[in-house]
């Protein structure tokens, strides 16, 4: 027995001991990948803006500054290391360290690229990270963001928050920062229809306000919309129950706050239509999902399974849904939902909430069960003049290939995929899912 306890124990330490981190991603695969031209499913860049001239305010409906300030991850605080490699590739920066004398320098290259590029200055940064095309979450586009290069996806919140939201604001500290600019969003849309007063019934709400603004957004160059919702509510968007929807837009719509459940059943019904309508015009719907930004952001709101009834609602099949940020932190769970005909994800913000190593993991996951469903994005925003909306595409971009890289190179080790394979998925997330599902030649 004592002799069999010995053997036993010396097979599990010599199986340890063979055991082997995975290796580093081939660096062939990653510079091939590297020269893949990209699609970003997700990022809110910044227009041209002259010297003098407002600053932009219109990079996204629900601004992060509204709200109580909350802590960032490592990779996204201003003096990460990492932003200095940026610096590098983009403007030249020769220094390796953040000195105030050196930001000046820094300020300076970027105050030059500006003076002589203009209103290509945008297009310019999506050169030297690779990506041909970037998909703007943004009220409004603006100077420097033209298509092909940048293509809209409209906000639609808005549109599902017609009657009072008092109760919601009291409820949350971030809901009381985030609803007054939707319902300044909504009177915006409202009064670029020329409609003075909501109207008195949902059927007309929806004949007169919410379907001309989806035709208008479409006519505009959007090619898809964008739901933030999980920042004001859970994403339980069930099947809509009419019996409630209809009086309680009818009952409230000239003042009172309606009850929760009622108003809940009004937004879940103002939603699948907008869904259905979205269909109808070929934009695709953009779902927000990720464990999220904010001190009282409720992260089990936004769980990709909470959207179950919406991707298995059968009229809905002609919609294309697309769950950003791939719902993060429940990956899992938004493999499994990718086998849904209609249902995407892409991993834009997992770019910088996650190191390469990690994110590879994920991706490898997705890779197995739906490679023609993974998108790529850089989910590119703007901290300010330093780092802006270019450093943090370059960050969430070199995140990405290294991740992909180092994904494809396990496959490859462990026999799944071959080298040409490798490369057909590489393509596949970084561009051509992309180019299919949005009708790209």
């Amino acid at each position: 027995m004592k002799k069999l306890l010995i053997v036993a124990i010396l097979f599990v330490f010599c199986s340890q001991t063979t055991i082997r981190p995975q290796a580093g991603a081939d660096r062939d695969l990653l510079n091939e990948i590297n020269k893949i031209k990209a699609i970003d499913n997700h990022a809110h860049p910044v227009k041209y803006v002259a010297e003098g001239e407002k600053p932009d305010d219109e990079f996204d409906a629900l601004p992060l500054d509204v709200i109580t300030p909350f802590p960032l991850p490592v990779r996204l605080s201003p003096t990460n290391a990492e932003f200095i490699r940026a610096w590098h590739d983009l403007y030249g920066y020769s220094h390796h360290d953040m000195t105030e004398a050196h930001m000046r320098e820094l300020m300076a290259a970027k105050q030059n690229v500006l003076k002589q590029r203009g209103e290509g200055t945008p297009a310019w940064i999506l050169d030297q990270l690779n990506i041909e095309t970037m998909f703007a979450n943004r009220v409004a586009m603006g100077r420097g963001l033209s298509a092909p290069r940048f293509r809209w996806v409209a906000f639609d919140d808005a549109l599902i928050f017609p009657l009072s939201n008092e109760a919601a604001k009291r409820s949350n500290p971030d809901y009381k920062g985030f609803y007054p600019a939707e319902e300044r969003l909504l009177k915006r849309y409202m009064s670029d229809l020329n409609v003075k007063a909501l109207p008195p019934n949902v059927d007309a709400y929806m004949k007169t306000v919410v379907r001309p603004t989806l035709e208008r957004q479409k006519r505009n160059g959007a090619v898809a919309i964008k739901f933030e919702a999980a920042y004001l509510r859970k994403l339980d968007f069930d099947n809509p129950d009419q019996a409630k929807a209809r009086p309680t837009y009818a009952r409230y719509v000239r003042g009172g706050e309606p009850p929760s459940a009622d108003y809940k059943a009004l937004q879940d019904s103002l939603f699948y239509y907008i869904a259905r309508e979205a269909g109808r015009l070929g934009l695709a719907v953009h779902i927000h999902c990720i464990e999220g930004a904010g001190g009282f952001y409720r992260q089990s709101g936004s769980n990709p399974l909470l959207l179950e009834s919406v991707f298995n609602d059968s009229e809905l099949r002609k919609t294309n849904f697309v769950v950003i940020h791939g719902g993060y932190p429940f990956t899992k769970e938004m493999a499994g939902l990718m086998s849904k005909p209609n249902v995407y994800g892409d991993f834009s913000a997992q770019t910088f909430f996650t190191y390469p190593r990690e994110l590879s993991e994920i991706l490898r996951n997705w890779l197995e069960a739906y490679p023609d469903k993974i998108l790529f994005g850089t989910d590119a925003f703007s901290f300010g003049p330093q780092v802006d909306w270019g450093e943090v595409a370059w960050l969430s971009n070199t995140t990405a290939r290294q991740a992909l890289a180092l994904a494809l190179t396990g496959m490859i080790n462990d026999g799944e995929i071959d080298r040409a394979r490798a490369m057909e998925l590489a393509r596949m997330v970084m561009h051509d899912n992309a180019a299919k599902l949005y009708g790209f030649k």
